[in-house]
């Protein structure tokens, strides 16, 4: 089972790396940087001289945040002009000395970026495009009031995107508790909807005229169009907005009109996400679109949200769950618990009958995982999730267990330090050292907690799990070890004996401590 921050942040940086990559220009070299940099010295004292300030919280070695670099730099060049400017900025959340900056704005992924309001006392994570035009439209926006006033049918063709969702206030006056409480849901969800209000609902394109408000009507390029809400307590009418903005079936394509919609779909926690991949243009496609959009109606707001995506559009998820196009069609289902539920070459009359199997619970789990090595004799030996249980959990060994991503730069400086280590203990029959590349094979949360990497976990001979947060020498490891494997009284002298080892000559693992 994957961990928290892969499952609900790693997805959606991959449609994030979509946006930006569909949408991407050449990056235009410019003279000056319009884009400030803060840290921790200079962060509270600046942003306090802001009424609105947009700040990018990335780390260097990001790929994500290197493709959006020059965007963000060409909307930082526009908005420079803005009457007022717009003033966008960025801090290296990955660099020690703005740690507490992170934990501050509470940032789990890069890059993260923040609507700042009021000197910093109004916090808004960013969810719109990340391609310079888009950002730049997006913020002018922001910059006016929450929510507009709509006064004839010309301002309802003028604010209202017909492919987008757009709220909308009905009162029969601009005062009172509802018009309150309204104007700070406006506030509250500005940087995700776009809001306005109106006296007479004959101005709007859709939905019934003759009502007089109060009422809270969402309108969308999908389902049914208009929803309808009289419930003005905040909670509720958060909640509402949310429920409704979501389809009953998110389409994953090139569409740019779709992002904001997946969006949605990957930041939702407390729901199973079921996700049919196939080729759009295959002759599969609209059996088993009918039949798909079929079940998601029915199991509307049950707890599931569904998805159909385009394999030309979802090469990132397909690789996220360790999957290969010749598979398609198929559908795989996440629980929140991280379980996944997998179905392969899916014709359209096994869909229902393997839904249904899935709802009765008779369908096992499907676990990504990479190939077990046929030959696996290297130093440092490479676990993956279908040996993780033999070679870790389940093993009677003591094992030093490194939890690394392929691309991490700190685990690559890491790799020649934990060879020597497992050198260290090649005749130590009691010990491993060994390594699973934790975004290649599912990872158990509930025993490891992996927020970032490298992590290193340490599970003793008698099976006590512990995570390793000390210095990452040879010696610093060698001693924890030492320190806690369940046999350590002279295990590895011993074994070292047999072989007839001068340790008057040569270092033991006693004359490293």
């Amino acid at each position: 089972m994957a961990f928290r921050v892969v499952t609900l942040c790693g997805l959606v940086m991959m449609v994030l790396a979509l946006v930006v990559r569909i949408h991407a220009k050449e990056e235009v070299v410019t003279e000056k940087e319009f884009v400030m940099t803060l840290d921790h010295s200079n962060f509270t004292t600046i942003i306090s001289k802001y009424d609105f300030i947009v700040v990018q919280f990335y780390a260097p070695w990001c790929g994500h945040c290197k493709r959006l670099a020059p965007e963000y730099e060409k909307a930082a060049s526009a908005l420079s002009k803005h009457d007022p400017p717009i003033t966008l900025a960025k801090v290296d959340a990955s660099d020690q000395v703005n740690k507490e900056l992170a934990l501050q704005y509470n940032i789990e992924g890069f890059p993260t970026i923040k609507i700042l309001r009021n000197g910093g006392k109004s916090s808004q994570e960013y969810k719109s495009p990340r391609e310079a035009d888009g950002i730049v439209d997006y913020l002018k926006k922001q910059l006016g009031p929450a929510s507009v006033e709509i006064k004839s049918i010309d301002d309802a063709k003028k604010h209202i995107d017909e492919k987008s969702i757009f709220i909308v206030g009905l009162f029969p006056r601009f005062s009172g508790e509802e018009f309150e409480n309204y104007t700070r849901l406006a506030e509250n969800l500005r940087s995700d909807y776009s809001f306005g209000h109106a006296l007479d609902a004959k101005v709007l394109p859709r939905g019934e005229s003759s009502v007089e408000g109060p009422v809270i009507r969402l309108l969308k390029p999908f389902d049914e169009l208009v929803v309808d809400s009289q419930n003005f307590q905040l909670d509720a009418a958060e909640k509402f907005i949310e429920e409704a903005s979501v389809p009953s079936l998110t389409v994953y394509d090139s569409d740019p009109n779709n992002h904001p919609y997946l969006e949605k779909y990957f930041n939702i926690e407390n729901n199973a996400k079921a996700m049919l991949l196939l080729n759009f243009s295959g002759d599969s496609y609209a059996p088993l679109r009918t039949k798909y959009q079929d079940i998601a109606t029915l199991f509307k707001g049950k707890g599931i949200n569904f998805l159909i995506g385009d394999l030309q559009a979802t090469s990132g998820l397909l690789q996220y769950f360790g999957l290969k196009e010749d598979l398609a069609p198929l559908i795989i289902i996440h629980k929140t618990d991280d379980q996944k539920f997998l179905k392969t070459n899916l014709e359209a009359d096994q869909l229902v009958p393997w839904f249904k199997e899935y709802m009765d619970d008779k369908l096992k789990p499907f676990k990504k995982s990479e190939p077990i090595p046929e030959v696996n004799d290297e130093p440092v030996k490479v676990v993956v999730a279908d040996s993780l249980g033999d070679m870790v959990l389940n093993s009677q060994k003591n094992v030093l267990l490194e939890f690394y991503a392929r691309w991490c730069g700190h685990c690559k400086k890491l790799a020649p330090i934990l060879e020597e280590v497992a050198v260290s203990y090649e005749k130590d029959p009691n010990v491993l050292i060994a390594k699973i590349d934790a975004t290649a094979n599912d990872i158990p949360s509930d025993t490891f907690n992996v927020m970032g990497f490298p992590t290193m976990y340490f599970k003793s001979s008698s099976g006590k799990i512990a995570q390793y947060e000390g210095d990452r020498s040879k010696e610093d490891f060698i001693n924890f070890i030492q320190k806690n494997r369940d046999d350590i009284t002279d295990s590895y002298t011993q074994t070292n004996k047999k072989d007839d080892v001068d340790f008057s000559q040569e270092p033991s693992i006693k004359d490293e401590l």
